[in-house]
């Protein structure tokens, strides 16, 4: 009987010591309580409480967590009511301060980013809330961070999820924009048709130069080529006038070395009142010399018809 009494204890106290052995993981952290009263924090490894004196007052999580708060009701400078959703980035440095320094953190945290909120939002026009996105941010994390640093947490950043107006002034915004496109559209085009007369105006500026370019070319190739054609016809009229001058010089050089007699030259004389009496004067005087000459051949032509 003693055998077993002895056995349950030692189970019991193995139980016992097994129970109160725990592992703390990596990124999380114990606190731990003597009495109710703070004692120490375990960090990551293997630790032994005291049975029924120690206790795990809170299991910290170490590890960089997210709020998503849902839409909330703000009120701009203008007196416009947006819905906002905020998301709030934090991370607990000090599970002490964490686990003491205020009743439900999380519920607290809310509470004071939908306030921080407010009053960011409540300072600032409407146009001026939704560009400036980043100023909000900023501000919202310096505030919040230094509001739960005596809570043991670091806020690491804070975004604006959504701005919602309401939905005449969406309405609105729409419209504005739509008449900001089509006057952008506008100045495009216009700006277009600015650049597009600009080019045919060269063009044709370069157009005309080109064809007067071309004109004078042609002017100056006409010119020549008239120029060209008068020197070749005075060359060939001075030949001509040469070739005649020569062939009667030759006539003359031959009829000189014939030694032609008095009748020969008579004959001659003939021919040459002959082609006097081919134009068109209509009077031909002849010199009494020459009246006999005539007569002679006359004679002459009518003994040989007989």
């Amino acid at each position: 009987m003693e055998f077993i009494i002895i056995g349950v204890l030692l189970i019991v106290v193995f139980l016992i010591v097994i129970s109160n052995i725990a592992v703390v993981q990596q990124s999380r952290a114990y606190v731990i309580e003597r009495l109710g009263a703070f004692q120490t924090v375990w960090g990551v490894g293997l630790h032994f409480k005291v049975p029924f004196i120690d206790r795990i007052a809170r299991r910290v999580s170490l590890k960089e967590q997210v709020l998503d708060y849902p839409p909330q009701p703000v009120i701009t400078k203008d007196n416009v009511t947006m819905q906002i959703d905020t998301v709030v980035y934090f991370q607990i440095t000090d599970p002490k301060l964490y686990a003491y320094g205020v009743e439900q953190p999380m519920a607290a945290m809310e509470t004071l980013t939908a306030t921080t909120l407010r009053n960011i939002i409540g300072d600032l026009e409407l146009d001026q809330t939704l560009t400036s996105r980043d100023v909000v941010n900023t501000k919202m994390r310096a505030i919040l961070d230094e509001a739960t640093d005596p809570w043991g947490i670091k806020v690491n950043r804070v975004e604006l999820k959504n701005i919602l107006p309401p939905a005449d002034i969406q309405s609105s915004m729409e419209k504005q924009m739509k008449a900001e496109r089509d006057r952008r559209q506008a100045i495009l085009q216009a700006e277009g048709q600015k650049k597009s007369a600009i080019l045919i105006a060269e063009g044709e500026k370069e157009s005309a130069i080109l064809r007067a370019s071309a004109e004078k070319e042609a002017a100056i190739l006409k010119a020549e080529a008239e120029r060209q054609a008068a020197i070749l016809k005075a060359e060939g009229e001075a030949e001509a006038i040469r070739a005649v001058q020569q062939a009667l010089a030759d006539s003359l050089t031959m009829l000189n070395q014939s030694a032609p007699n008095d009748a020969v030259l008579k004959l001659k004389s003939i021919e040459a009142m002959q082609k006097v009496a081919d134009g068109q004067a209509t009077k031909i005087i002849i010199p009494s010399e020459m009246q006999g000459l005539v007569g002679m051949a006359n004679g002459i032509v009518e003994g040989v018809k007989n």
